[in-house]
C-alpha cells in the first residue's frame, strides 16, 4: 500500500502542485506559533513539551485517522488517507519552480536575474554573486530542498507505514523540519519572540530525525552517481559543510556528479548578518569565512552541472520507486 500511496501522491503532486499560499500551511504555521506563545516558558523541559505537541501530536493525528479508516472503512480509504498526507508533506514542486527559473536565467545569460530569483527563493543577498557561485548555491538549496521535501519524507513514511503506523511518519519528518526553521526565523522576529531553550530543543530534534534519513539520501545518491567518488566525498569532506547532516549529502552530491561545493552559501547565509528581516545572507562570504572554509574536489560549478543534479534526483526517486515495488511484491507474495 506504502508504494501506491507515494506514487498517486507524486502523480498527483506533478499534475497540481499545491499552491505555495494555502490553507494546511497557513495552519501549521498558526499551530506552531501557539504552540510557542503558550508552552514556551524558557527552560528545556518546556521546549521539549513545546516540541512534543507541536511535531509528534500532528504525527498522532494522522496515525488515528488512519486506524479509524482501516477499521471503519476499509485499507482503500486509509490508502487515501496516506495520499492525502503525501500530497501535502512530499512533492518536487514546493521548491522545483525555483530550480526551474534560476537555471532558465543563467540558460538565457540573464544573471542578473538569477540572483534576484535566488536571493528570492533563499531571502538572502545574492547581488554579489558571479555566475559560478550562483550555480553552486542553486546546487546546494536544491539538493537539500529535494531530501527535505522527497527522500526524508519518503524514508520515515516507509519505515514506519511497514509497521502499520500509516502517514505518522511523514507528518514527524515534515513537521520536526518545520518547526525548527520557523522558529529558527521566529527567535529573530521581536513580535514572534522564541527562547533559545525552545531552539535548541527543536534543532537537536530535528537532528536527531534527520540524521538516518541524510545517510540513506546519500548512499542513494552514490548508487545512482559514480560511486567511488562520492563515497569518498563522503568519507573525507563531510565535515567542511557547517551541517553534520547537510555535510553527508551535499559531499556525496559532490563526488557523485563530480562538481566542486564548498559549502558557502550555507556558511554565509548562517554566519553573515541580516540586511532583510534577519534572515542572514547568502552574499559573497567574508574573507574571514572564506579563509576557513575548503571546497570539495572536483569541477567548478557549470550550468551543466544543473543538470545532472535533476537526472541524479530523478534516478534516485526511480530507485526508491524500485526498492519500494519489489518489497509490495514480496509481500503480497509472501
Amino acid at each position: 500500500m506504502s508504494f501506491f500511496a507515494i506514487l498517486f501522491a507524486l502523480l498527483i503532486e506533478q499534475v497540481r502542485p499545491l499552491a505555495r499560499a494555502n490553507p494546511i500551511h497557513a495552519g501549521l504555521r498558526s499551530w506552531a506559533r501557539w504552540v510557542a506563545g503558550n508552552f514556551d516558558a524558557g527552560k528545556p523541559h518546556h521546549g521539549w513539551v513545546a516540541w512534543t505537541l507541536a511535531v509528534p501530536g500532528p504525527a498522532l493525528a494522522a496515525l488515528v485517522v488512519h486506524v479509524l479508516l482501516l477499521l471503519y472503512a476499509g485499507w482503500v480509504f486509509a490508502m487515501l488517507w496516506s495520499v492525502a498526507v503525501l500530497y501535502v508533506t512530499l512533492g518536487f514542486r514546493q521548491f522545483s519552480h525555483h530550480f526551474t527559473n534560476i537555471r532558465d536565467a543563467l540558460d538565457a545569460g540573464d544573471e542578473a536575474k538569477a540572483r534576484e530569483l535566488l536571493a528570492h527563493w533563499q531571502q538572502v543577498d545574492a547581488s554579489e554573486l558571479p555566475r559560478s557561485e550562483i550555480v553552486r548555491h542553486v546546487i546546494e538549496y536544491s539538493v537539500l530542498a529535494a531530501h527535505r521535501h522527497v527522500f526524508g519524507v519518503l524514508g520515515w513514511f516507509s519505515v514506519l507505514a511497514a509497521f502499520g503506523l500509516g502517514p505518522a511518519g511523514a507528518v514527524l519528518y515534515r513537521m520536526s523540519e518545520f518547526v525548527d526553521r520557523y522558529w529558527q526565523q521566529a527567535g529573530k522576529s521581536s513580535e514572534h519572540a522564541v527562547s533559545p531553550a525552545l531552539l535548541s530543543v527543536a534543532s537537536r530534534a530535528w537532528s536527531a530525525i534527520d540524521w538516518l534519513p541524510s545517510r540513506v539520501t546519500a548512499l542513494g545518491f552514490a548508487v545512482v552517481g559514480s560511486f567511488e567518488e562520492a563515497i569518498d566525498c563522503w568519507r573525507n569532506y563531510a565535515q567542511r559543510f557547517p551541517n553534520d547532516n547537510d555535510g553527508v549529502i551535499l559531499a556525496a552530491t559532490s563526488g557523485a556528479v563530480n562538481v566542486r561545493l564548498g559549502g558557502e552559501a550555507l556558511k554565509a547565509a548562517a554566519f553573515a548578518p541580516s540586511q532583510t528581516g534577519g534572515f542572514g545572507t547568502a552574499g559573497a562570504p567574508s574573507e574571514a569565512t572564506l579563509d576557513s572554509t575548503e571546497s570539495t574536489p572536483g569541477r567548478e560549478a557549470e550550468v551543466g552541472h544543473l543538470r545532472s543534479i535533476v537526472g541524479l534526483v530523478w534516478r534516485s526517486v526511480v530507485l526508491w520507486m524500485v526498492l519500494l515495488a519489489l518489497l509490495t511484491l514480496a509481500r503480497l507474495l509472501g
